[in-house]
C-alpha cells in the first residue's frame, strides 16, 4: 500500500533563511508518524507547507494520490488533510456536542433555501449528525461532558475536542502541532492512547510534531528527525533516538 501523504524535496525560504532544505517524508495509511528536532529545525514550517498555509518554493506534496502542492488551506482541509494547533480554538459558549456539530460539512440547515424546502431531509440529517458526534465523543472519552460548555473543559479535554471536530469534518489524516503542550503527563498519555485507538478503529493517519519524546515515542510507528531545515535521520523510534547525529543536533542546538 502506498503512502497516505508524501512530500518530496520541499524547499521554503524566508529572505535569507532556508527553513526547509529539500525535505522528503512519507506517512503510511493508518500510522502515527512523528517529526522531532530542536527549536528552529523547520518542523512547524513543514506542517504549514503540508496544510497549505505556506506555498513551497520547490518540491511537491501528494495526499491520497493527488498532487495538492500549493493548494490553499481550505481546499487542503476539504480534501481531508486537517491540521490541529498547539492552542485549541474552541467555541467556548457552545457545548461540547455543539462544537462537533458545527464542524460537520454540507449541513442542509446552513443554506436558507435548502432549510426551507428540504425540512424533512434536514431533520433526518441532524439526527444522523448527532449520532455521529456522540460516537466520536465516546471514542475520545468526552461523552460525560457532552452537555458542558467548551469553556468549562480542561486544557487536555479541549485538545481532545479539537481532534473530535477534525473527525466530524471528515478528516482522513491529522497534522498535529504539539498536541501535548501544557498537558500533565497522565492526561498526555490519555490523549496519545486515544490517538492510537483512532488510528486502529478509524484507520486514520497522524503526523505529529512534539517535543515530549518521553511520552510520545512509545506510540509512534516512524520518526523523522530534522535539523536546520533538513531531515537528518528517519526510522523506528529506537533507531532515530540512538543515532549520534540526532543527539548532536539536540546538544548542539
Amino acid at each position: 500500500m502506498g503512502p497516505h501523504l508524501k512530500a518530496e524535496g520541499l524547499v521554503k525560504t524566508f529572505g535569507g533563511l532556508r527553513a526547509l532544505d529539500g525535505v522528503s517524508i512519507e506517512v503510511k495509511p493508518s500510522s502515527i508518524t512523528m517529526v522531532i528536532g530542536p527549536n528552529g529545525s523547520g518542523k512547524t514550517t513543514l506542517i504549514n507547507v503540508l496544510s497549505g498555509i505556506y506555498r513551497p518554493d520547490r518540491g511537491r506534496v501528494v495526499f491520497n494520490g493527488r498532487d495538492i502542492t500549493g493548494w490553499p488551506p481550505h481546499k487542503v482541509y476539504n480534501e481531508g488533510l486537517v491540521r490541529t494547533f498547539q492552542i485549541p480554538a474552541v467555541f467556548s459558549r457552545l457545548t461540547v456536542l455543539e462544537n462537533l456539530l458545527v464542524a460537520a460539512r454540507n449541513n442542509i440547515g446552513e443554506n436558507i433555501l435548502s432549510a426551507m424546502f428540504k425540512r424533512k431531509e434536514w431533520i433526518v440529517q441532524e439526527g444522523e449528525l448527532v449520532k455521529r458526534a456522540e460516537r466520536i465523543l465516546d471514542l475520545l472519552g468526552l461523552s460525560s461532558v457532552a452537555g458542558k460548555r467548551a469553556a468549562e473543559l480542561s486544557g487536555g479535554q479541549m485538545k481532545l475536542l479539537e481532534i473530535g471536530r477534525a473527525l466530524m469534518s471528515g478528516a482522513k489524516m491529522l497534522l498535529m502541532d504539539e498536541p501535548l503542550a501544557g498537558v500533565n503527563p497522565k492526561l498526555a498519555h490519555e490523549i496519545m492512547n486515544h490517538i492510537a485507538s483512532l488510528k486502529d478503529e478509524l484507520r486514520l493517519s497522524f503526523l505529529i510534531v512534539e517535543h515530549r519524546l518521553d511520552i510520545v515515542l512509545s506510540y509512534v510507528d516512524k520518526v523523522y528527525a530534522m535539523h536546520r531545515g533538513r531531515v537528518i535521520a528517519e526510522g523506528n523510534p529506537k533507531e532515530v533516538i540512538s543515532d549520534p547525529v540526532v543527539a548532536e543536533a539536540y546538544l548542539g542546538g
